[in-house]
C-alpha cells in the first residue's frame, strides 16, 4: 500500500509516477551533497571575528547598496566569488553587506550551485 498519492519524479523531463513518497524514481535518486574538492577552506574562530570587526571599520556600508546610491549598514562579511567557486577567504574576496543584500546574494549562488550539480 502506497504512504502517499503518486506524484511525477522530481527530475527535469521525467513523468514516471512515484509511489514510495520520495520525490525522485529509481532512475533518477537525489545526489548526495558532497564539498567540492576545489572548495576553500573557512576561516573560524577568533581570526574570522577579526577580520569581520576590521571589514566593518574600513567600509561600514553595505557594497551593493552603494552602488544602488543607497546608504545602508553592513551586517554581514560576503565573499565577492564564493568559496565554493573557488574564491579566496581573505580580505581581497570579502564585502561588506546589509542582511537583504546578502540574502538575495545567498539565494542567486544556490541557485547557481544547483544548476551546476544538475548539469
Amino acid at each position: 500500500m502506497p504512504i502517499s498519492a503518486p506524484k511525477p519524479c522530481g527530475h527535469p523531463g521525467c513523468g514516471v509516477l512515484v509511489r514510495d513518497g520520495t520525490s525522485r524514481c529509481p532512475k533518477h535518486p537525489k545526489p548526495a551533497w558532497a564539498k567540492p574538492v576545489k572548495a576553500t577552506k573557512r576561516i573560524t574562530g577568533r581570526r574570522l571575528q577579526r577580520m569581520r570587526a576590521d571589514l566593518f571599520q574600513r567600509d561600514p556600508l553595505c557594497a551593493e547598496c552603494r552602488r544602488h546610491g543607497r546608504v545602508t549598514l553592513a551586517t554581514q562579511r560576503d565573499h565577492i566569488k564564493p568559496l565554493a567557486e573557488g574564491g579566496a577567504d581573505d580580505e581581497t574576496n570579502e564585502q561588506g553587506l546589509c542582511d537583504d543584500c546578502h540574502e538575495e546574494k545567498s539565494l542567486a549562488e544556490a541557485l547557481r550551485g544547483r544548476r551546476r550539480s544538475a548539469g
